[in-house]
């Protein structure tokens, strides 16, 4: 998935880059007061900088250096300053993000990530997040015996069974289909 996610922001072909923040978000937003935020698979920042604009103190990770340097373009033309780091979201201690989160983001970047990334991703995110953090996090899932191109999904019951040490999931709801991909938002909340 790597080589094709770099290539799709050379082409600029970003079907998930809607440059629309995500109506959860806002809606987490609008209820809940600023404090640290952290978006995991930010692309060109469409998110971070609906946070900063909203007094989020916030940083950004994405493993494309060109979709960071566009974010940072996008934000300058905001005018707000979101962290932005090119890195690997399953090495997020070792990257220095820092810790403390109250928030932390997710559209569709872990369901692209291969099942054996996806414990450090866990043990990242779990790392970083303060007491009480809540993750809003959007997947695809994948049926039994999908092999559709794109990213691989996750299985029904596999973000409850991955975050169970540490988190509870307060919901799931059904995302709207993607290109021809069942969706899901799960709301988490750190224990």
């Amino acid at each position: 998935m790597s080589l094709f996610f770099r290539a799709a922001y050379r082409f600029g072909f970003k079907p998930w880059d809607s440059g629309v923040t995500a109506p959860e978000l806002v809606a987490f937003v609008e209820s809940n007061p600023g404090g640290k935020a952290l978006d995991l698979g930010c692309g060109t920042g469409t998110n971070c900088i609906y946070l900063a604009q909203h007094g989020w103190d916030v940083t950004g990770v994405d493993f494309v250096p060109r979709a960071i340097r566009l974010a940072k373009t996008k934000a300058q033309r905001a005018g707000v300053t979101p962290r932005l780091i090119v890195g690997d979201v399953t090495r997020l201690v070792d990257m220095g993000v820092g810790d403390g989160y109250r928030l932390i983001f997710d559209v569709g970047c872990f369901h692209s990530i291969p099942d054996s990334g996806r414990a450090a991703y866990v043990r990242g995110a779990t790392a970083v997040a303060a007491p009480g953090a809540t993750m809003l996090l959007f997947c695809f899932l994948r049926g039994e015996g999908s092999r559709r191109p794109g990213p691989r999904g996750v299985a029904r019951g596999e973000v409850r069974e991955r975050f169970a040490t540490t988190w509870d999931v307060v919901s799931e709801q059904a995302g709207s289909p993607f290109a021809g991909y069942e969706a899901a938002w799960y709301t988490l909340r750190k224990r």
